[in-house]
């Protein structure tokens, strides 16, 4: 449901731009977990390199414009180029999403067309470490995994506890000749229980790094979270209960 709702508003927002496109990466604006009491804003980039083995290299970096609420609201703006809707026209309309955990809902926003496509949001509890936004992902139980604290230290003015997590794919497991590493060093932050610097390395997918700077701890405008007054709202049809086969 969420999917389709994003190629929609995607789709809407290139309107006379619309080239081939393919949709790379994860979902944007997908809800997180909610998280009350921990209001602030901030820029979040993220580059990707990979070295090819004739040699070439490539590099993507994806930037938006991040806000969240005392409620847990969420606010992501971004270009479709940082989405991953690749065109060849280099300079696409910028989209928005909104989650309202308060209100229950979704809101896919295209600025060059004032439409807003509105999905009904499910439910998600509180956000925990184990879980955070960014954080290392939970190993596979035959993989051999390693974590170490790197202790604590101050990135974009708030406190972060650092760990590193190696994680061993054993040879033959994924058709490796030998043993490969993965290495994720992450720095978390009690207080906006995100983690506002992440790095990977993965001899498969190469180096990702994603960071959070321009860190505001203030209230973000409500106005922030609505639908602006002039914009027409999309509801996708609700599709009714699949019957069995005859």
């Amino acid at each position: 449901m969420l999917r389709s709702l994003m190629l929609s508003v995607l789709a809407a927002a290139l309107g006379a731009h619309a080239q081939p496109w393919r949709f790379v990466g994860a979902e944007p604006g997908r809800p997180g977990p909610v998280v009350k009491g921990a209001p602030f804003s901030a820029d979040i980039t993220t580059e990707t390199s990979m070295v090819l083995q004739d040699g070439n290299r490539i590099h993507q970096v994806s930037k938006l414009r991040f806000y969240r609420d005392g409620e847990g609201r969420t606010r992501r703006e971004q270009s479709l180029n940082s989405l991953g809707a690749l065109a060849s026209n280099t300079n696409l309309p910028p989209v928005i999403f909104i989650s309202d955990p308060v209100a229950g809902v979704n809101y896919a926003l295209s600025p060059a067309s004032k439409t807003a496509n509105k999905s009904l949001s499910g439910g998600r509890g509180p956000m925990g470490r184990g879980r955070m936004r960014g954080g290392p992902p939970l190993p596979d139980r035959q993989q051999n995994t390693k974590t170490e604290s790197l202790g604590t230290k101050t990135l974009e003015g708030v406190t972060a506890e650092g760990t590193r997590t190696t994680i061993t794919i054993p040879a033959g497991q994924e058709g490796n000749e030998q043993p490969m590493l993965t290495v994720i060093e992450s720095w978390y932050s009690p207080d906006l229980q995100i983690a506002v610097l992440s790095k990977r390395s993965d001899p498969r997918y190469g180096e990702t790094v994603t960071r959070y700077s321009n860190i505001s701890r203030g209230e973000p405008a409500h106005s922030l979270f609505e639908v602006p007054a002039d914009y027409k709202i999309e509801t996708p049809p609700v599709r009714g209960p699949r019957t069995g086969a005859k």
